[in-house]
Order: C-alpha cells, then sequence, then structure tokens
C-alpha cells in the first residue's frame, strides 16, 4: 500500500520537479540508482514495468526505500492496464504513469487515492483524463508532438494544468530551462541522468553528480 498521501505525492514531484525514470532486472542495481538520486537530492522516483518480473524488481526496491530512502516517493511507470496498476500499488507505488490513458486505470487510482498520469499527445486527451481526475498528466513523447511550444500553447487556454514531460528531455541548462519557461509542472529523464556506461561502471556517485546538477540547473 502506498506510503505517502495523494497530496504529500503531487507536492513532492511538484516540489522537486525532476522525476528519474529508470528500469533494470536487477534489484540490487535498482537500488543503488535509487539511492544515488535520493542523494543528489531527488524526491520522486519512476521504476518502469518493462521486463519479466518487474513487478518484483518494485517490491525489492519499495523495502529497500523504505528504510534507506525513507523520503522517497515511488511510483510505477510504463502501466497500460488497471490490473497491473493494481498489482504495482499493492506492493506500495505512491503513483501509476502510462505512456498513454486508460480510464479503468484511472477508475483503480482514483479509488485508492492514487495520482495517475497518463501519456497524452493532444490538448483533447489531456482534457479527457483531467474530467476522469488525472491532476498531473504526461505528455509523451513531449519532444515529437511539438515541445515547449505545444506546452505554453495548452496553458494559455488551460492554466489549471499541471504537466509532466518525458521524451526529449536532457540534462542541459538550456533544455532544462525551456521547459520550465513553457510551464511544465515537472520533467521525466531516463537514460541521460544515468547513461548505460554509467550503470555499467556502477558509477553512483556520477549519477548524484548529475541529479544534483539537474536541480541546481532550474529556473
Amino acid at each position: 500500500m502506498a506510503k505517502f498521501s495523494k497530496i504529500q505525492t503531487l507536492n513532492a514531484i511538484k516540489n522537486t520537479r525532476i522525476v528519474p525514470v529508470f528500469y533494470n532486472s536487477d534489484a540490487e542495481i535498482s537500488c543503488q540508482v535509487m539511492a544515488s538520486c535520493y542523494k543528489g537530492g531527488i524526491r520522486a522516483f519512476e521504476f518502469t514495468n518493462r521486463g519479466e518480473f518487474a513487478h518484483e524488481v518494485f517490491a525489492v526496491l519499495v523495502k529497500y526505500g523504505s528504510v534507506n530512502c525513507p523520503e522517497m516517493i515511488i511510483g510505477a511507470g510504463s502501466i497500460v492496464d488497471a490490473p497491473t496498476a493494481a498489482l504495482y500499488i499493492q506492493l506500495g507505488a505512491n503513483f501509476i504513469v502510462g505512456p498513454s490513458f486508460n480510464p479503468d486505470i484511472a477508475k483503480v487510482c482514483n479509488r485508492r487515492l492514487i495520482p495517475y498520469s497518463p501519456g497524452c499527445g493532444t490538448v483533447t486527451e489531456i482534457g479527457i483524463a483531467q474530467e476522469a481526475g488525472c491532476d498531473l498528466c504526461k505528455v509523451f513523447p513531449a519532444n515529437t508532438v511539438g515541445g515547449p511550444a505545444f506546452v505554453k500553447a495548452l496553458l494559455a487556454p488551460m492554466p489549471w494544468s499541471m504537466i509532466m514531460v518525458t521524451g526529449g528531455v536532457e540534462p542541459t541548462e538550456s533544455n532544462l530551462t525551456s521547459w520550465f519557461k513553457a510551464g511544465v509542472t515537472c520533467v521525466g529523464m531516463g537514460s541521460n541522468l544515468f547513461p548505460d556506461e554509467v550503470i555499467k561502471a556502477r558509477d553512483w556517485d556520477k549519477i548524484t553528480d548529475n541529479c544534483s546538477f539537474c536541480l541546481n540547473t532550474l529556473p
């Protein structure tokens, strides 16, 4: 079950503004990556459902986090159906993220007061997701649906919207500044925060440095 309330989760995501997006089949590596992000100042972490037995790794991650990263809010990503969402919520997911919008997932998350951030590519999709109770909508893939200009244009008629962007986010001052000046609530960032060579070398300090740099670069 979720450790944090819906309001706590949304506030943490809004305040931290960067949500690392990660998957690895090795539970030890996953725990070390999350701990490195935590050390770098991150307080919301998305583990994606992208491999066999990913939920088992997630269960280990949640247990590890409760002891070693007590303020880290852990969510599950790449969720496309309600049964999978329910599984991860039962394992301790504090938020659910998907590449697309599924109203059945919204029902499950609303019933348990868990934030659901569905992937949307149009203003209409975002509006429909908001009607279903999705406070924070994910624009995905953000770099191909219009980039920062799309977010800015969306917020003009819908200024109440909370937007997460994933896809095309880079750990550079110019890129991060462009997204936040456009009005995003937060960004999701994957391999750019933890390149393959860094994971292979188990250079956890590099991941901490990357997170710290990004947080200190935000406008």
